[in-house]
C-alpha cells in the first residue's frame, strides 16, 4: 500500500463512508484557513445516518469504544471527501482531540481514541497519518454518543 494515494488506501480496507453530517448547531463542520484543514468535533454517524449512542464502562466495554472511535473517523472522512472530493487533499495529520464518554473509573482513553487513530495511519500512512494527539474523558456528551474527535490536517 506504499505507493497508493489516501482514496486508495481506503478502497484497500474494504470500509464505508457514512453520509458526512450537517451541523446541528451555530458552527462550521469544517474550516480551511491556508494550508490548514480544522475538522470541528464530530461523532459516530453510521450508514443510516443514525448515531451510536452510549457510554464506555456502562453500554459499550472498550473494544466497542474502539469500533465507535473507528465509526468517528469514518464520518470525518466522509466531510474530507463530501467537501474537498478525494482524501488525497490532505497531505497529514496535525493533531487529534479525542473526547471519550465514560464512566469515572474508566481509564483506557488512548486505547478508544485508537480506533480513530489507527484509521488516520491506514488511509494516509504512518509518517503522514499519525500526529499529536490528546485523548480525554469527559463526564458526557452531545445526544450521548460514546465518542467525539475532532482534527487539524495539513493540505495538500
Amino acid at each position: 500500500m506504499e505507493n497508493l494515494n489516501a482514496d486508495q488506501r481506503f478502497e484497500q480496507l474494504g470500509l464505508s463512508l457514512p453520509p458526512a453530517p450537517a451541523p446541528l448547531g451555530v458552527y462550521k463542520p469544517y474550516l480551511i484557513d491556508g494550508k490548514y484543514l480544522y475538522l470541528s468535533g464530530h461523532g459516530p454517524v453510521q450508514d443510516d445516518k443514525s448515531l451510536i449512542i452510549g457510554r464506555i464502562g456502562e453500554e459499550f466495554d472498550q473494544e466497542q469504544g474502539k469500533l465507535a472511535a473507528q465509526q468517528v473517523g469514518l464520518t470525518m472522512l466522509s466531510t474530507i471527501k463530501t467537501n474537498l472530493g478525494s482524501l488525497s487533499a490532505v497531505k497529514r495529520v496535525i493533531k487529534v482531540l479525542g473526547m471519550v464518554n465514560c464512566t469515572a473509573d474508566f481509564e483506557r482513553h488512548p486505547f478508544i481514541i485508537n480506533g480513530c487513530s489507527e484509521l488516520f495511519a491506514q488511509v494516509w500512512g504512518e509518517e503522514n497519518g499519525i500526529g499529536v494527539r490528546s485523548a480525554v474523558g469527559m463526564g458526557s456528551l452531545p445526544d450521548n454518543i460514546p465518542v467525539e474527535v475532532e482534527a487539524l490536517f495539513e493540505l495538500v
